[in-house]
């Protein structure tokens, strides 16, 4: 089973009212789902129902099932496993049908796979960075130098302004330094870029008939807005929104305008 944080909406309260989100986190090094959304969850729950698992080969899916078992190589084969694993959690929680929030490289890409593979369980999606839809790197992030200094270089990356962030990215940088030095963290997330470097998106966009809000900040340095315009343009019923002094983490740059965009939208 995968870890989940859930909120649920209780008699009497505020929190959850609307419809289930899935939560679908990024895929740097060392994340995990709590830590992915912590600057976020608090208001999208208080209008929807979220759930956010730990996706596979991150956090406690580091080591469990097709994860730890050596079978999953290259993006495609991680966003198709990663599509099931939602799956199966939608089946658990008696969830007929949810929308959909992914962020980059890991939750963007699953969330492609998802709403190609079960286009039915999906009402609407959000998704960051790109989504996987671009060039992978060209080395892969922090194994090649494994220290805190190059954690916290990796990180930095992800905001618009560092210095506006300071402490929050020393925090993630211990917490993740930890989960990224898990036994069998470096061996999932190498197999994670094992295409090649111009290989082709998780599934075909076109096969993609839900609406999907793409969200992009406009300083990103890690994918240029320039992914997710292409993206939207393969995609049936997709609409770009480049956020003003945002970077990769959106969401941790513009917390209130991210959750205003996610709301409006997922409940239109």
């Amino acid at each position: 089973m995968s870890a989940v944080s859930e909120d649920v909406a209780q008699p009497g309260t505020s929190a959850g009212r609307g419809s289930a989100v899935v939560l679908l986190h990024g895929g740097g090094p060392g994340v995990d789902a709590v830590s992915n959304w912590a600057a976020v969850r608090p208001r999208l729950s208080a209008e929807f129902r979220c759930l956010a698992p730990d996706l596979l080969g991150f956090g406690t899916r580091i080591t469990g099932g097709e994860a730890g078992a050596g079978g999953l190589h290259g993006p495609r084969a991680w966003a198709r496993a990663r599509a099931r694993q939602v799956l199966d959690l939608l089946d658990r929680h008696g969830l007929e049908r949810v929308h959909l929030v992914g962020n980059s490289a890991a939750g963007g890409a699953a969330a492609l796979a998802l709403m190609a593979e079960a286009p039915e369980r999906i009402g609407r999606a959000v998704l960051m960075g790109g989504a996987g839809t671009g060039p992978l790197p060209r080395a892969v992030p922090f194994y090649d130098q494994p220290t805190r200094e190059s954690m916290r270089a990796t990180l930095g990356r992800l905001v618009a302004d560092e210095s506006a962030h300071r402490e929050l990215l020393d925090d993630l940088t211990d917490l993740r330094l930890e989960q990224a030095l898990r036994p069998g963290a470096e061996a999932a997330f190498r197999s994670m870029f094992v295409d090649a470097a111009d290989g082709p998106p998780p599934v075909d966009p076109a096969r993609v008939t839900a609406p999907v809000l793409a969200l992009h900040g406009e300083c990103d340095r890690v994918a240029p807005a320039d992914v997710s315009a292409r993206l939207v343009q393969a995609l049936p019923r997709g609409r770009l929104q480049v956020v003003p002094g945002a970077g990769h983490w959106i969401h941790v740059d513009r917390p209130d305008e991210f959750c205003t965009l996610v709301g409006e939208f997922l409940s239109a």
